[in-house]
């Protein structure tokens, strides 16, 4: 079953959450769709296009965002799935400065790597295998980067997204998509939380109460 993603009233990035979740705020006007995905859900009288972009339909003030969380999924769509050192398939996590030899387990770190690399690098460093990394990592910054570190990937969503930091995340999708709607709308001063519960992916604390106000 997809995933669908929320914006806030302002278009900005918030969350990703269930199929089931996304109806339940269309259905009780909360949210509106701006992109359906293809499916369909059937009932016994109906039938309801399955959301792929919904908009919340009252503005959401988010009083803090801290840094992109560190996970496996944001780190393998930081690098692009792909190992940092080869160019293979990515499967493992590696520390550019090992952590025997005094690496701390951040951004500017920690990088992709396939199973090959990583073993033969061990807790060396890459100067002394004559290794050069095909890029350099950084932390990823923008509102997008809470919704591509959750690892959900959808065409429809990359016209969403470009604006708030996911450059680089459509060039490393198969698909390019044109929305439906497009908007030239400005943000000011809305942030996340932390954490992700109850079906919700890259969302701040306070969603369901402040989506239901």
């Amino acid at each position: 079953m997809p995933h669908s993603l929320v914006l806030n009233a302002s278009y900005e990035p918030l969350c990703v959450v269930s199929v089931r979740r996304a109806l339940i705020l269309v259905l009780n006007n909360k949210a509106t769709c701006l992109e359906e995905s293809g499916s369909i859900l059937h009932s016994a009288t109906t039938e309801i296009p399955v959301p792929s972009v919904i908009r919340l339909t009252r503005f959401v003030r988010i009083p803090f965002r801290g840094q992109v969380p560190l996970t496996r999924r944001a780190l393998f769509a930081r690098d692009g799935g792909r190992c940092v050192y080869c160019g293979g398939a990515a499967t493992s996590v590696d520390h550019v400065i090992p952590r025997s030899r005094g690496g701390q387990h951040t951004w500017e770190n920690v990088v992709s790597a396939c199973r090959r690399c990583n073993h033969v690098k061990s807790d060396r460093y890459i100067a002394e295998l004559g290794w050069r990394m095909h890029r350099k990592p950084t932390q990823p910054s923008g509102l997008a980067w809470r919704i591509i570190g959750t690892g959900f990937r959808d065409p429809r969503w990359e016209p969403y997204l470009a604006p708030y930091g996911a450059d680089e995340y459509g060039s490393r999708t198969d698909h390019q998509y044109q929305p439906h709607h497009q908007h030239q709308h400005q943000h000011q001063h809305q942030h996340f939380g932390h954490g992700a519960r109850d079906g919700h992916f890259g969302q701040f604390d306070n969603f369901d109460q402040a989506a239901s106000a």
